[in-house]
């Protein structure tokens, strides 16, 4: 009876790993593709693999290499199937999934591998292709925190030109004039806020958001400003942090960074970070064991969202937020692509006074 037990359990194993790789998802909502009969059946192995614009589905369409122009021109010879059940007969689709409308290639397998060959080029595909959004990410973060941009990045930046929408989401308050940059639920009220050197007038004023419409990434806030005048910038320059002057950019130690963890973030004066602060530990304190964004600030940025739905994400990407028991707002807002770290740069008039002072998420031309 043990060794019957032993084979009934090695069969049940066996059956169900199979039934899990006939079921396997690579690449969830990856959509249909057109895959020739022959493939699907077994009687051929994959040769030809292109995308067409306007095809069915991802526009991805498979022939077997036995496969002649008279068999894929009946229509009865293909049929159009989730893509994954392509990639469980021949993983090594999953690599060029992402490869753009277009995409023309021929699949190999040698002593050297499997791998794809781009018919057009005749460049050989050996490593996995990166999703638009990771390519476009990694573009964007070469692309920030440099020491200055040109003014036309900028007036880019924050303007409706179909891709970007402007919109006041808010004013903030500063009743010291000291600037702090800061993620508002980690950081601000802290050490790690990052204080300005350059001081603004004390005073209310409004905060601007870049909201970026991209078919890559989805919605997502590419900058944010504070208006400090009327006046228009002709010129940027990177905030330097307190203490530190434009001639300190470079040295060792000098950071003009913020750090993001939440993927919020604020400008705040250096009193309203610390009122913010206070009302965090004691609501804390009121609130044991609980979580001040889920339990607290959720159901405001839904609110938010609720008001204001064409431009933020569901559940809210920024929030106007009046501290508890004071007269002092700020606005949070979510930071382009999420977490990580960020600089500021004065916009300065031909005064050289400051205009405004903005934080660029995203170049949206990546997006």
């Amino acid at each position: 009876m043990g060794l019957f037990r032993k084979k009934k359990t090695e069969t049940q194993k066996a059956d169900s790993q199979e039934k899990q790789a006939e079921s396997k998802v690579y690449i969830r909502g990856a959509g249909g593709s057109v895959v020739s009969k022959s493939i699907l059946n077994g009687d051929s192995r994959l040769k030809w693999l292109f995308r067409q614009e306007g095809g069915p589905g991802n526009g991805w369409v498979a022939f077997g290499d036995t496969d002649s122009q008279e068999y894929v021109n009946n229509v009865e010879n293909m049929a159009v199937v989730d893509f994954n059940t392509l990639a469980r007969i021949e993983p090594a689709v999953v690599d060029v999934f992402y490869m753009p409308m277009g995409a023309d290639l021929e699949f190999r397998e040698d002593k050297t591998g499997k791998y794809f060959v781009d018919t057009r080029t005749g460049k050989e595909i050996r490593e996995p292709v990166k999703h638009p959004a990771q390519i476009a990410f990694e573009r964007n973060l070469k692309f920030l925190n440099q020491k200055s941009y040109p003014a036309a990045f900028f007036e880019g930046l924050f303007s409706e030109n179909g891709k970007t929408k402007v919109f006041l989401a808010g004013k903030a308050d500063f009743p010291t004039g000291e600037v702090a940059l800061a993620d508002p639920l980690a950081y601000v009220g802290t050490k790690y806020e990052t204080v300005l050197d350059r001081r603004i007038p004390a005073g209310s004023y409004d905060v601007e958001l870049s909201v970026c419409y991209s078919k890559i990434a989805g919605l997502r806030i590419a900058g944010a400003r504070l208006l400090l005048s009327g006046k228009t910038p002709v010129r940027y320059e990177i905030a330097m942090p307190k203490g530190k002057k434009q001639e300190d950019l470079g040295k060792p130690g000098v950071l003009t960074v913020f750090g993001v963890d939440t993927g919020l973030a604020c400008f705040a004066d250096a009193r309203t970070g610390v009122e913010c602060r206070d009302f965090y530990e004691r609501w804390q304190k009121e609130h044991p064991g609980a979580n001040q964004y889920t339990d607290y600030f959720a159901a405001l940025f839904q609110e938010s969202c609720e008001r204001h739905p064409d431009v933020q994400n569901r559940g809210g990407s920024f929030l106007e937020w009046q501290i508890p028991d004071t007269e002092h707002r700020l606005v949070f807002f979510s930071s382009g692509m999420g977490d990580g770290i960020y600089s500021a740069y004065w916009g300065l008039d031909e005064e050289g006074e400051a205009a405004c002072l903005a934080i660029p998420f995203m170049n949206v031309e990546y997006f």
